[in-house]
């Protein structure tokens, strides 16, 4: 996919409810960065009784307009997608102000061990302090009044990584997983590159109509915007194999001409999403480096 396939129009109207579907308003944290577009988006569900969906950061104005928009309505679940501390903190005094139960896959956990003297470079962006009051597997779901949300599991941005999909209705909070404005960061070793192409092959196999992610606007071809992610993947880890057949033995070197028109300031993240394809192409024998694959290793074909 090229810069001309994302959608980068978004109104994020901070602090006000913005219905989006029948039954779901969207929220839009005012926390804007080059990783979270124009902030990060909550949603609530329901209508006398309802659920919410990654209330985000202990951003206190956010907790506010929450708060606004909630009232009058019982609040009986929180949905936390992943434990990324733009979506998952606020969860917690959620649930203190509300007594709602909160849902998720499980604990913040890196998708492998550590290795040797390697450092978590998303250490400080991981919300450690989470633990569900409900954890539910893949396929599950849980009910309130007038919504069922099923559970899939969608690992590869973190391990624990959650879509929801609302009933029959084709909706799916699709939060980090994909969305419509950029493609999603996958970075060892909180990320995986290989459990998140088959977390996009799941989600292939399904027919939904429509995504809402965790920000920007909604993805309204889901199958067509998937099959895209999907190639522009299997694109970046051929350039990568490419790269390394043609002499480049560093990551760096690699960024600079594969991310050569990319935003300098995601040149880290972009590191870090190499190494999670070549973790992957180590895995498959088509390269190999000396002890396990590392930001600063030095790679070749084998």
């Amino acid at each position: 996919m090229d810069h001309s396939e994302f959608d980068l129009t978004f109104e994020p109207a901070y602090g006000r409810a913005v219905p989006v579907a029948p039954g779901v308003e969207r929220m839009t944290v005012n926390n804007p960065s080059a990783f979270t577009f124009h902030g990060t988006n909550s949603y609530i569900v329901g209508s006398t009784s309802v659920a919410v969906i990654d209330p985000g950061p202990p951003d206190e104005a956010h907790f506010q307009a929450l708060m606004a928009a909630l009232a009058g309505r019982e609040v009986t679940h929180i949905f936390v997608s992943h434990t990324h501390q733009d979506h998952s903190p606020l969860s917690r005094r959620l649930k203190e102000a509300t007594g709602a139960l909160i849902v998720g896959e499980g604990p913040h956990r890196p998708a492998r061990p550590l290795h040797a003297g390697e450092v978590n470079p998303f250490a400080e962006s991981s919300d450690r302090a989470f633990v569900p009051d409900i954890a539910l597997a893949d396929g599950k779901s849980v009910s309130g009044d007038g919504w069922t949300m099923t559970v899939l599991l969608t690992p590869g941005h973190t391990a624990n990584h959650a879509c929801f999909a609302l009933g029959d209705t084709g909706i799916v909070f699709s939060a980090d997983h994909v969305m419509a404005w950029s493609t999603t960061i996958v970075a060892p070793p909180d990320g995986a590159m290989a459990d998140y192409m088959a977390s996009l092959d799941k989600m292939l196999l399904r027919d939904d109509r429509i995504f809402f992610p965790g920000h920007g606007g909604p993805v309204k071809d889901p199958s067509s915007f998937l099959r895209g992610l999907r190639t522009h993947r299997r694109m970046r880890e051929r350039a990568i194999l490419e790269r390394i057949r043609a002499g480049d033995r560093t990551i760096p070197d690699m960024v600079k001409i594969i991310y050569r028109e990319t935003d300098p300031r995601l040149h880290g993240a972009a590191a870090l999403s190499v190494l999670a394809h070549i973790e992957d192409l180590v895995e498959k024998g088509l390269v190999e480096t000396d002890g396990p694959p590392a930001l600063m290793g030095i790679y070749r074909p084998t």
